[in-house]
């Protein structure tokens, strides 16, 4: 028993944190932030790598390499939650692509639909660059440092490492800036936002170029004390890296290696360090304590100032490799000197029209809320749908720009626009007619509505018939302070508002059009498409060819008048039957009482069927306890709606 109760509790629980999961993919797959903030956190991880390379520290008193053991902890730690963070993307990203619902994708574009194989084989490269850019082998690299510190050898590879798996990580923001584009419009609303995260790339480079500026001194430092040790006797290269309970090699070095401008250097026989020059002498290779706020400026300066001036004044040595380094920094700061200001002055033109429309018709909006004196709740939200409007359309009028294109082409773009939307409702999706879905594209509309506005509200004549895309919506009937008279229920992507198609075919209908006999409410942002009574009109001349019994039956289903009266019909049926059964409940208990004393039931049927009419009786008498309308006084049964008559036209 205690067995059973634990499972059932278990269930409970996973039952309730997958509804959790759920509700929250549903909150943030509709908000443009969750990708941004996805973008802002790649991009923060693209700072945080080369924080790794500072690790390496020179300890110049006893002559000797180390490491910055507090700064590779805190490191690892941000790297490691950075990539804790990316990881839950990717699992979102796996259920937007393989579980999400089809019916979920927006008619605005939030998912771009591709073919079955496009799709699988664009997810697994993505998938692949994703897993490969969160693999924590720097964090791996660090704990055989601080554990093993009797080389470079591994600070080396960790420094390839860093500049190998940048690739992949830069790789994944190329698609989340694309969706993030695509989505928004632009990266941010504020057009100074924009550009100040164009002149943060730009900023990156140079902390990069720092960084790897930094680890390369110390490289040199050791390359230098290295060729210096070969050539003195009883010098020991492994005294180098700092080991515990070991002699250093201060007697020995500390003539040597000494820090000549290049330009100073006159002979062969002393070392050139080059380029690192200035970091050497500046101290901030060096092992003191509280002092990466320096090191990491200084750097960070060093980079900025070389690829601004396209790396002008670097004093390379003749070794390859400072050469490559600065012709690197040479071609880069040429390149991202170029996109930094063409970026930034297509995106200051692009937003600048977009967002100067968009102040001055919310001036106009207001002046003219203003003139008419409209009280504020209607403010609030006209407010609201106009921001929502703008988040959707970005200041572009679908309809004119659809209607100004040839016949042709307007007739292509509504069919990939509409075409898979309007397959999914099910009384058009039994139509194997291609034609006339096809003609359908071409008359629907899109819309969407704000939270908490009114579609239609009960008493109002249909104008439309909405096919939801997107959005929660309430559909209410009646008042709830009359029982009987109140129904209530939700409406989500893939139902129908407005039986303007039923009324078509109804026989008995007049050519009015009809009232609505409940109120919509939106609960969310909705998103859809519209038909009009002329386009249903059309679609039920066609329906003619379509006759069957199943279209019948599925119109049956879907028809709220015949839901509504199904459901008053089975609570008829229900509280009929409970009427009848009363009398020979209360029979029953009357004959068991009076049965004599040694004619009863064994005792088993004597419980169980004291417990049946016991419960019966109790549930009577609470049901009309509960009930405050006597049973003469219920609603009578609406009338049956007539069936759909296809043949008319």
């Amino acid at each position: 028993m205690e067995r059973s109760s634990t499972m059932q509790s278990v269930q409970e629980n996973f039952k309730s944190v997958r509804e959790e999961l759920k509700k929250f993919y549903r909150t943030i797959k509709t908000l443009e932030n969750w990708r941004k903030a996805i973008l802002l956190v790649c991009v923060v991880a693209l700072g945080v790598d080369p924080l790794f390379l500072f690790i390496p520290v020179i300890d110049s008193p006893n002559f000797c390499f180390t490491f910055d053991k507090k700064l590779a902890g805190v490191v690892s730690v941000i790297r490691t939650f950075i990539d804790t963070f990316y990881v839950i993307h990717i699992i979102f990203n796996f259920i937007t692509e393989f579980i999400a619902p089809r019916s979920q994708v927006s008619i605005r574009g939030e998912l771009i639909v591709h073919s079955k194989a496009i799709r699988k084989r664009l997810f697994f490269f993505h998938f692949i660059v994703d897993v490969c850019s969160v693999i924590p082998i720097p964090q791996v690299m660090v704990l055989i440092l601080i554990h093993k510190s009797d080389s470079l050898v591994s600070q080396e590879i960790l420094k390839w490492i860093i500049l190998t798996q940048y690739i992949p990580r830069i790789i994944r923001i190329y698609p989340l800036l694309k969706e993030v584009t695509r989505a928004s419009g632009t990266i941010a609303e504020t057009k100074w936002v924009g550009a100040a995260f164009n002149l943060f790339l730009y900023m990156l480079h140079s902390h990069v170029f720092g960084a790897f500026w930094y680890v390369s001194s110390v490289e040199k430092k050791n390359k230098c004390w290295r060729l210096e040790c070969a050539k003195i006797i009883g010098c020991n290269l492994t005294y180098q890296y700092c080991v515990r309970g070991r002699e250093n090699n201060g007697r020995y070095l500390n003539t040597t290696c000494p820090l000549i401008d290049p330009d100073q250097i006159i002979g062969s026989t002393d070392f050139n360090f080059g380029m690192y020059t200035a970091a050497l002498k500046s101290g901030i290779v060096e092992s003191k304590p509280r002092d990466f706020p320096r090191k990491f400026f200084y750097c960070f300066w060093w980079g900025l100032r070389n690829i601004s001036a396209l790396g002008q004044n670097l004093q390379t040595s003749n070794s390859v490799g400072d050469i490559v380094f600065a012709i690197i920094i040479c071609v880069s700061g040429l390149l991202l000197f170029a996109v930094l200001i063409g970026n930034i002055q297509k995106y200051l033109q692009s937003t600048t029209i977009r967002l100067d429309e968009m102040e001055e018709k919310k001036r106009d909006t207001e002046k003219w809320m203003s003139n008419r004196m409209l009280p504020e709740y209607l403010k609030v939200r006209i407010r609201r749908y106009e921001n929502y409007k703008w988040r959707k359309t970005r200041g572009i009028e679908e309809e004119a720009l659809l209607h100004s294109l040839p016949k042709d082409l307007r007739l292509e773009t509504k069919r990939h626009l509409y075409l898979s939307l309007l397959n999914s409702v099910p009384w058009l999706n039994m139509m194997d007619d291609s034609w006339l879905l096809e003609v359908l594209c071409d008359r629907v509309k899109s819309v969407f509505y704000s939270a908490n506005s009114y579609i239609v509200k009960e008493g109002d004549p249909v104008t439309e018939m909405l096919i939801i895309t997107k959005g929660n919506l309430k559909s209410m009937i009646g008042s709830s302070d009359i029982i009987g008279y109140y129904d209530s229920s939700n409406l989500q992507a893939g139902d129908i508002c407005g039986d303007l198609l039923f009324w078509v075919l109804d026989p008995h209908s007049s050519s009015s059009l009809p009232t609505s006999d409940r109120t919509i409410l939106t609960l969310t942002d909705v998103e859809g498409f519209i038909l009009l009574p002329d386009d249903l009109k059309f679609v039920a001349s066609h329906f003619n060819r379509f006759h069957s019994s199943r279209l019948k039956h599925m119109f049956r289903f879907y028809s709220a008048h015949w839901r509504y009266w199904a459901a008053c019909f089975i609570q008829a049926a229900w509280r009929e039957h409970c009427k009848r059964k009363l009398p020979r409940i209360t029979h029953a208990k009357s004959d068991y009482n009076h049965i004599p004393q040694g004619r009863q039931l064994n005792l088993g049927a004597a419980i169980y069927v004291s417990r049946f009419v016991s419960k019966a009786l109790r549930n009577r008498q609470k049901n009309a306890v509960n009930c405050s309308i006597p049973p003469h006084m219920l609603p009578p049964i609406p009338h049956k709606p007539a069936d759909p008559e296809f043949s008319k036209n």
